[in-house]
């Protein structure tokens, strides 16, 4: 059928509907298969009417056209069966067990005989799995909310769910336009016509009188007027129309992006979402409103960008062309790049031609990557640049793309197909997604003026992109290359900036109209309107004004050389700060992450920095640790060591000119204003931490472990970071989950609070299969899904597949010999799975998920039961047992680790090794033991971890560039590490029971943590065997000891973190003979 007859069946439906004729509405919807009406869909399935459900059903989908739709039909049965159940009533429950259920037993027997069973109790519920179903009402609405996420997992269902955004009695109104065009066109036009029949053209008949004056002059608008012709009402009756039938609106937004962008959770992992936590009240303490800094860029600054992570890491760019970025703690430039062309032969004609005339190139947009790896600078003539940005003065160039024709207004990261690109706008009228490598994936035409700025977001797994051009005309994109789904106008009709609320729940937009006034507003995203405008805008100004928004509740814009402030939830301006002067008209701003530091351009063409308590607090928490780490190579000259001292003694000599030195307003004046310390000037000596008594660290020991003489060889972090799961030596997993409660209001896991040794009702235990196994020669392993819905672990025998929820096994597999050694999930994508085997091979399986949800609905939602493929690829490069397996989803490479001391890299493309290594160990030392790998953050440098060293690879050139060997106080045996999760620390366990804490760009030790910290007295030969760090605390971990026991560590609240970043001098680390490291980097 074509779209025209589609489209025409809409109007149909349309028409069905206004005019109430329902039960042709629905057989019409079934019958075209078109629109699937959930609500009549979820009326029937409240009241019960299995039939017509199973009927209406049947237009869009059957029962084996794929498992969705399997599991949709199944659930329907299953309730109708139980509700007979639970009405007693037998003979009905064994008609539908055998004339609508038994068609379920070829795909899962054993779950038809479990059903089946159901009918030799009294009461149903008696199933365990069954206990909680509670009253047929509360069931229905249970599986209800279950079938919708099965509907709109469902492909058959895709764009069937919404309904096109139709102007009301849009059937009538494309009578009337015919209508009027046909009496436009008639001989003898008559001023009231009288339409009495549709099923022939209209012509006005020949008057008997003198012929009535002829129209055909007037405009086609006044033919279409409404009061023209009444358009048909109900049944034959006259209605009033909308007004202008005639013409068609094409300004009215399309509302049905905002409905593609609700999330659509994935079937085979969902997860209920946790209630939310209503926002603690804030107050103008909260807003960062006084100055702290004021440093001198020595151009005008154009655009600024806080690291996402690191709190006072800020880039500028400037009118010149440089991008700087500044270390704000110390008030130092840490790198500082000219603009310059890269590469000439790639760039266009027309840019040659631009450069050989020396045109003048100003920065239009610094912004960082998500994970703060990468930066993106777009220019006012036809270029963007990426660098890399892998620490401390290291910004190297990655790509140049010559990506519009004139100037690039705009850029932004995003993550569409979990692939970081990089957004792009310019006065070419067009939209573009580049990786970060600089290869084109999409452009998106549809303006008709340059494009102004762009707000990649996202819901769930939903991408999409909001564009505004210079013309008021604001779009959205989806990366499908279908057009725009959106067309608003912006306030004034100008230019105008779109941001999200940090939480991304909340849109707002602000701009300049051409007549120089000013708007904030917050949009309706649902209906594209808007919601709220907020007041306080006084004077006319020539300009783009500049906003941001802040911690979920504040809004900022600059605007007549002040700072103004709102509440989201309050029109009127909140506060206000002139920063104590120096500021432009219109001065450009940007929050750091936590909203207590502000940047702001200044007149003289350099930023202060505006800041609240907390922002005082966090400048000087960092100062000392900033000022050693993020110097550049020269001042190490100006360091010395005191030779044979433990502690390294830094002494700083600072010229009166540099802009290390603090700024001149927080150096004198008035005393009562908060300030940095000026602690540049003075001597500032760098002392490890050591952490040797319980009351210099928070500790919380999880119960019912202590003494349990089952000594933990695995352990893990739940991914929601509310649990931690332990495997013991003896195969038996254990769970402990935090509860929230007002001692822990976030839920999740904390050295504040005792968690919960968490088993279901039914008292099972995740045993592993060890039937002949010697559990002294196994190797344990275990991974967990992405969503925390299952397990995958073994002890020397079959793999298991445990219910986290049930801890039921769902399925066994790989039955040795040989047995399994390492189990790894491919990052985003449960159904591959990397197995390390004892007999060095590694096994790639695809899995394959044909389930049926099980009985208890209400309660366990993991695909039940797993089929696994034959092995997809099998990989032999290894020599001994496999004992580490990490997916790096950036480079498309797997990366094995065995205990011949060997790394391998792998394709995951092709699965063929590219390459192996072997890990460089200390003289006298064999080449044997087990070797872990763990990817960084950035998922390019990797973590190995061997009894004998720590090693940093990057796996992008497949070499070594950093290692550490125990030493002086930690020189017993590694026994496990792991990165934290921003991938700056390094916690390290020991043989001994010393616990290291390392700087991850460096390997050079903050903290040790000795055994008296966190052992009971009379430890001896309690020692950790492994650690875990939390998923979303860079400062809190876990560790596993020999005698069963776990304990999660973390600094004190007075602390905060774990010690400061060592100087160079205080470092002591190997480097790979095969590194490319400068001099400088040696050294660290």
């Amino acid at each position: 059928m074509s779209s025209l007859s589609r489209e025409l069946v809409f109007l149909i439906l349309q028409f069905l509907e206004e005019e109430k004729f329902k039960e042709s509405v629905h057989r019409l919807e079934k019958e075209s298969g078109f629109f699937f009406n959930t609500k009549y869909f979820d009326e029937k399935v409240l009241a019960g009417e299995w039939d017509e459900v199973e009927k209406y059903l049947s237009g869009f989908t059957k029962l084996d056209d794929n498992r969705y739709s399997m599991k949709i039909f199944f659930e329907i049965r299953k309730q109708k069966y139980l509700e007979a159940l639970d009405k007693q009533d037998k003979a009905k429950a064994v008609e539908i067990l055998v004339q609508d259920l038994r068609v379920f037993s070829t795909f899962n027997e054993e779950l038809y005989k479990e059903i089946t069973q159901l009918l030799t109790l009294h009461n149903f519920r008696e199933n365990e799995q069954l206990s909680k179903y509670g009253d047929t009402k509360t069931a229905r609405t249970i599986m209800l909310g279950e079938l919708k996420k099965l509907i709109e997992a469902n492909p058959l269902f895709r764009d069937k769910l919404t309904f096109p955004t139709l102007r009301s009695s849009r059937l009538r109104t494309l009578i009337n336009q015919s209508l009027n065009w046909q009496h436009q066109l008639c001989k003898n036009p008559r001023p009231n016509p009288d339409i009495k029949t549709l099923f022939t053209d209209h012509t006005c008949a020949v008057p008997n009188g003198p012929l009535a004056p002829s129209p055909v002059n007037q405009p086609v608008t006044t033919l279409t007027k409404p009061t023209a012709f009444p358009s048909l009402g109900a049944h034959g009756r006259p209605r009033t129309p909308p007004a202008t039938p005639g013409v068609v609106d094409y300004q009215n937004p399309d509302h049905e992006l905002m409905k593609r962008l609700r999330p659509a959770p994935s079937v085979e992992e969902v997860t209920y979402p946790a209630p939310r936590q209503h926002a603690p009240a804030l107050s103008l303490e909260d807003l960062p409103l006084k100055a702290a800094l004021a440093l001198h860029q020595g151009s005008t600054v154009t655009s600024m960008d806080f690291h996402p992570m690191q709190n006072t890491l800020l880039l500028v760019g400037s009118a010149t062309g440089e991008i700087t970025l500044w270390e704000l703690a110390v008030r130092e430039k840490l790198v500082s790049r000219p603009f310059k062309i890269w590469d000439m032969a790639n760039c266009s004609p027309p840019l040659q031609a631009l450069i050989a005339k020396e045109t003048p190139m100003s920065v239009t947009r610094v912004a960082w990557s998500p994970d703060g790896n990468f930066i993106g600078v777009a220019y006012t003539k036809h270029l963007i640049h990426v660098y890399a940005f892998s620490g401390p003065n290291e910004l190297r160039q990655h790509a140049e793309v010559d990506a519009h024709m004139g100037a690039v207004n705009d850029l932004a990261f995003a993550n569409p197909n979990r692939q970081l690109c990089v957004v792009t706008c310019g006065d070419d009228q067009l939209i573009k997604v580049w990786d970060v490598s600089g290869r084109k994936h999409f452009t998106f035409e549809g303006h008709e003026a340059p494009v102004y700025s762009i707000c990649p977001h996202h819901k769930e797994n939903i991408q999409f992109i909001f564009s505004t051009a210079i013309d008021g005309k604001i779009k959205a994109w989806l990366y499908d290359n279908m057009g725009s789904r959106v067309d608003y106008d912006a306030p004034g009709k100008w230019c105008t900036t779109m941001l999200y609320s940090a939480d991304g729940t909340r849109l707002f937009s602000c701009g300049t109209s051409k007549d120089g006034d000013f708007s904030l507003v917050e949009w309706n995203e649902s209906e594209g309107s808007i919601k709220r405008t907020y007041l306080g805008f006084q004077k006319k100004l020539a300009g783009m004004v500049q906003f941001d928004t802040s911690k979920n509740h504040f809004l900022a814009v600059g605007e007549d050389a002040q700072i103004k402030f709102w509440d989201m939830d309050n029109i009127n301006v909140l506060t206000s700060t002139d920063a104590e002067g120096g500021l432009p008209a219109l001065p450009r701003l940007r929050f750091n992450r936590e909203g207590n530091l502000l940047a702001v351009t200044t007149a003289d063409n350099g930023f202060k920095i505006l800041a609240n308590q907390a922002g005082f607090r966090s400048l000087r928490a960092m100062e000392t640790s900033a000022f050693e780490k993020m110097r550049t190579p020269a001042d190490s000259s100006l360091i010395k060591a005191v030779p044979g001292a433990p502690v390294a003694s830094v002494s700083c000599k600072v010229e009166l000119g540099s802009p290390v030195r603090p700024s001149p307003m927080l150096n004198g004046g008035d005393p009562s204003k908060p300030r940095v310390d000026d602690s540049a000037d003075k001597p500032k000596p760098w002392q490890l931490a050591e952490i040797l008594d319980h009351a210099q660290c928070r500790q919380a020991t999880l119960p019912d472990t202590t003494g349990s003489s089952t000594k933990v060889v695995r352990l893990l972090y739940t991914n929601s970071g509310a649990g931690i799961l332990a495997l013991g030596f003896n195969g038996i997993q254990r769970l402990w989950k935090w509860v929230r409660n007002e001692q822990n209001p976030s839920g999740k896991a904390t050295a504040a609070a005792v968690p919960q040794h968490w088993q279901p009702n039914s008292g099972l235990l995740m045993t592993n299969d060890v039937s002949g196994v010697n559990l002294e020669e196994a190797n344990p392993c275990i991974a967990l899904s992405k969503n925390d819905s299952y397990v995958m672990s073994a002890a020397g025998g079959k793999v298991s597949l445990f219910n986290m929820m049930t801890f039921k096994v769902m399925t066994t597999f790989m039955p040795p010999p040989p047995p399994s050694s390492f189990l790894a999930f491919h990052p985003q994508d449960n159904n591959i799975i990397a197995i390390g085997m004892e007999d060095s091979t590694i096994h790639i399986y695809n899995v394959r998920v044909d389930e049926i949800l099980p009985l208890n609905y209400m309660n366990d939602l993991t695909p039940l039961p797993f089929v696994f493929h034959q092995v997809k690829s099998k990989l032999k490069g290894h020599q001994k047992r496999i004992t580490g397996l990490a997916f790096s989803t950036t480079l498309n490479i797997l990366v094995s680790s065995g205990a011949d001391a060997q790394i391998c890299f792998w394709s995951i493309d092709t699965w063929e090794k590219r390459k192996s290594v072997a890990i460089q160990m200390p003289a006298g030392k064999v080449a044997i033991g087990d070797t872990r790998v763990q990817f960084h953050v950035d998922q390019i440098r990797i973590l190995a971890v061997h009894e004998t060293q720590l090693a940093i690879f990057d796996a992008s050139k497949m070499e070594c560039i950093r290692q550490w060997n125990p030493q002086d106080s930690l020189s017993s045996h590694i026994s496990s590490a792991v990165y934290a999760c921003n991938s700056q620390l390094i916690y390290t366990t020991f043989r001994d029971g010393n616990i290291g804490v390392f700087d991850a760009d460096t390997l050079g030790l903050r903290c040790r943590i000795s055994p008296s910290a966190y052992l009971p007295q009379g430890n001896q030969g309690l020692s950790p065997l492994v650690v875990a760090a939390h998923p979303q605390e860079p400062n809190q971990f876990a560790v596993g000891l020999n005698d069963g026991t776990v304990k999660v560590i973390e600094p004190t609240e007075a602390e905060g973190k774990w010690g400061m970043v060592p100087p160079s001098e205080a470092i002591n680390t190997s480097t790979s003979t095969t590194s490319n490291q400068t001099p400088e980097q040696l050294q660290r």
